[in-house]
């Protein structure tokens, strides 16, 4: 398989009051029109830090929802603003979108992170939902993002859970990448730079992420707190940058896929189901040293490790069928471990409820 590496973004850099030097950024490109696509609670939380400087901008939130037809809409009126560029100011739904809307748009992006919770503001691709939430599918753009600016005073306005979702989003970035590669005998560079990174993440995330929670709800942005938000950010995003197909998304990613079809579901945060999805691809893996390894960093980090704490809580059975069924649909990511029956699935999640019913006590 050929390898298409969009390793990192044109321009990067993480450092406080890295905002104030974008208008001249901007005019050294002699960028003069833009287009801002923002979120409303992104906005109140980045808007005192942008609304001091002076954007050539058209400022304009978007739906809620990453969409085609959202990104097709903002990418019309970038149009019809005769923008230059997209700026886009968020969490990963708003980045994601913004990224879209650029795409289609034919136009630069320049991304600004307000929350810790994903790789979004790093990878080069969008994840598509419907109208009601369900995830739809992924796209990888020819084009990586133009223009990453991370300002560790407005990170810190990340609502803890967010923080832990990103963690356990972030954690399953070794585990896809080494289901996907551990059998490889004869690694690509690319592939071993990314699993590389994607080791980063698990061992960074497990030994720094409870200081990094610490740090967030002291309002600090120390050393830890700075590791773990640029664990999620960079080198999360690398594993897929360089490893392309080996590097992004294996079994629970599918999983979370498949509880997006629970409405039970549709509260929890995008990285709660994939840490979930972790464990159930431990399983399917037979696995369970594993597991109980990161049982206790669970509990401690608060991340699920059951169906009932997302929220299936009645006809658990019925729940895992459909959530099942989901994860194995054609084109799902589950297929490159070579898992293909719902039963499959089914019979994981079940082990994880035992396993981990079983192991209460485990505390390190």
């Amino acid at each position: 398989m050929t390898i298409n590496i969009k390793g990192a973004p044109n321009y990067y850099v993480c450092e406080d009051n890295i905002l104030e030097s974008l208008p001249a950024r901007l005019s050294e490109l002699n960028w003069t029109n833009g287009l801002l696509i923002h979120g409303d609670a992104s906005w109140k939380a980045a808007s005192p830090f942008l609304d001091p400087i002076d954007l050539p901008v058209k400022r304009i939130a978007y739906n809620g929802q990453c969409t085609h037809a959202e990104a097709a809409r903002l990418a019309g009126i970038a149009a019809g603003e005769a923008a230059q560029f997209i700026i886009g100011v968020g969490g990963g739904k708003v980045l994601d979108t913004a990224k879209a809307a650029a795409n289609d748009a034919g136009l630069p992006v320049i991304l600004i992170p307000t929350i810790v919770s994903n790789c979004s503001p790093w990878a080069s691709l969008s994840v598509f939902y419907d109208e009601e939430g369900n995830f739809a599918e992924y796209t990888v753009f020819p084009r990586s993002t133009f223009m990453l600016l991370v300002e560790p005073k407005l990170l810190l306005t990340t609502p803890t859970p967010y923080l832990i979702a990103g963690i356990g989003d972030t954690l399953a970035k070794w585990y896809e990448a080494d289901a996907l590669t551990e059998k490889m005998t004869d690694q690509p560079l690319a592939v071993q730079i990314a699993r590389n990174a994607a080791k980063l993440c698990r061992d960074i995330l497990i030994a720094e992420g409870d200081a990094a929670i610490c740090s967030l709800q002291n309002k600090q942005a120390d050393n830890a707190f700075l590791r773990v938000a640029e664990t999620i950010i960079m080198a999360g995003g690398m594993v897929g940058g360089f490893g392309d197909a080996y590097g992004r998304i294996a079994g629970a990613h599918s999983i979370h896929n498949g509880l997006t079809r629970l409405s039970e579901t549709h509260e929890q945060l995008h990285g709660n189901k994939v840490a979930y999805g972790i464990l159930v691809q431990l399983a399917l893996e037979d696995k369970f040293e594993e597991i109980l390894t990161l049982l206790p960093i669970y509990r401690k980090l608060g991340l699920p490790t059951i169906l009932n704490e997302l929220g299936v809580k009645e006809n658990v059975d019925k729940a895992m069928k459909i959530a099942a069924d989901g994860a194995v649909a054609p084109g799902e990511s589950i297929h490159f471990m070579h898992v293909s029956s719902s039963e499959q699935v089914v019979d994981a999640m079940q082990s994880v409820e035992t396993f981990v019913a079983a192991n209460q006590g485990v505390t390190q």
